[in-house]
């Protein structure tokens, strides 16, 4: 049975919780005062760990005149604290030979740190520093502003990023998950430092807090240098606070019908997304939805890389893809191909998700796609920072944990015929496409 991760408090039923996972790890949860929530997965005989911070805040969770403030922190924290300077913080990784770095999606924040196990004290003291503490220069802000300004213009010279960033708002429209994660040119300019400064204090607490490590990690000791650290960061600790809340599951109003969206680029190929509403990331379904993906676009034997690809040469770069939220997703099918032939792309695109829809899945496609996700699912979990990140998003996405086995159980359980299902509920919606080439706006 999976794991239940149930929002309580310090000392009530659930908040202390031990499982076997394959392979003689060990997954052990605590929640702490002020409701901070712990997990950890000890690796037998793995000499490092990753360590990471969530915060359950994303860019959808911005108001406005705060838009870009989530990606903007990830960048300040880095940028100096009460006790430590930018370069402290950079001297601390590198003098130990750890990496540290952090991400922003749409639903959450994340800043990690993978080490040697004997320097996991270092890299939890430092990044809950970070979090707890960061000072948010007024100088450091216009530095970092620039910065993010030319980060987010290497990413418009990128017109594979540009497709996907107008597809995600061609799909989901006014609704905040349809912005950019790391802002605009214009958000980033505008926001000022106090903006910031609210939306950290507003979002950075204890109940929102989650600490996550994987592999040579000692939970209790975990536990306590997250106190300590916590503590010395100048956070209030109530020791019966509970979690904050996890985010609602209702569907989302996302009130957009059919969109064509071209971006002119000067370009020597076109850039292509067809695709629309999908699943939550929750949906009990994702499993079918990810055999869905890796039958019509996950590998060199899926259909679009077989027929855009191997059979008619129109493509170098194919495949399909979904993202799930807590109440709400998108599915989309992407080419690269050249401009003239951007049109006949899509016709196949289109056509094969409208095949599959109507006709199902084959079963040598069925057993492929099985045995795919379920190496990629077991090679994918090789590593400390995958199974931090899978700490993370059990405790903030799904509410439970399964186990590899348990996860392995499930996507064996899909049947062609929920695939098949599942295609044409989403065919049926409204469809989006978005081109970005040498093409008139």
């Amino acid at each position: 049975m999976p794991l239940a991760l149930p929002l309580v408090g310090p000392g009530e039923p659930g908040a202390e919780l031990t499982a076997e996972q394959d392979g003689g790890a060990l997954v052990r949860r605590s929640v702490l005062p002020g409701g901070i929530r712990v997990l950890t997965e000890h690796m037998p005989g793995v000499r490092s760990a990753t360590v990471g911070a969530w915060v359950g805040v994303g860019s959808r969770d911005e108001r406005d005149g705060h838009h870009g403030s989530t990606h903007f922190l990830e960048h300040l924290l880095f940028k100096g604290t009460a006790r430590r300077t930018a370069m402290d913080i950079a001297e601390a990784f590198d003098a130990v030979g750890g990496e540290a770095n952090a991400a922003t999606g749409k639903e959450h924040t994340c800043y990690y740190a993978r080490v040697r196990d004997t320097d996991v004290p270092l890299a939890v003291d430092v990044i809950t520093d970070m979090v707890t503490s960061a000072r948010l220069d007024p100088a450091e802000v216009e530095v970092e502003r620039g910065v993010i300004l030319e980060e987010l213009a290497m990413n418009d010279d990128d017109p594979s990023d540009v497709v996907h960033e107008q597809f995600a708002a061609a799909v989901l429209g006014d609704h905040p998950l349809g912005r950019p994660i790391a802002g605009t040119p214009a958000s980033i300019r505008a926001v000022p430092r106090d903006a910031i400064w609210e939306h950290y204090v507003e979002h950075y607490r204890p109940a929102t807090l989650v600490v996550t490590a994987a592999g040579g990690v000692d939970h209790d000791a975990l536990c306590a240098q997250v106190l300590d650290a916590v503590r010395t960061g100048g956070w209030d600790l109530s020791p019966t606070a509970r979690p904050a809340r996890r985010r609602s599951t209702d569907p989302a109003a996302i009130a957009t019908g059919a969109t064509e969206l071209t971006v002119h680029r000067t370009t020597e190929q076109a850039n292509v997304i067809v695709g629309g509403p999908a699943i939550a990331a929750g949906d009990d379904r994702r499993f079918a939805l990810s055999v869905l993906t890796t039958v019509l676009g996950g590998g060199m034997s899926s259909r679009l890389f077989q027929e855009v690809r191997e059979r008619r040469g129109l493509a170098y770069s194919v495949y399909a893809f979904s993202t799930g939220h807590a109440d709400t997703g998108v599915l989309g099918l992407y080419a690269g191909c050249a401009p003239p032939k951007v049109d006949e792309v899509v016709d196949l695109l289109v056509g094969e998700w409208e095949r599959l829809a109507a006709d199902g899945i084959t079963p040598a496609e069925h057993a492929r796609a099985v045995g795919q996700m379920s190496g990629g699912l077991v090679l994918g979990l090789e590593d400390t920072g995958s199974r931090m990140t899978r700490l993370g998003k059990a405790e903030l996405v799904h509410g439970e944990l399964l186990s590899q086995s348990e996860s392995l159980a499930r996507i064996a359980a899909v049947t062609a015929e929920e695939v098949r299902e599942l295609a044409a509920e989403l065919a049926a919606l409204p469809r989006s496409v978005v081109r970005v080439g040498p093409f008139a706006d």
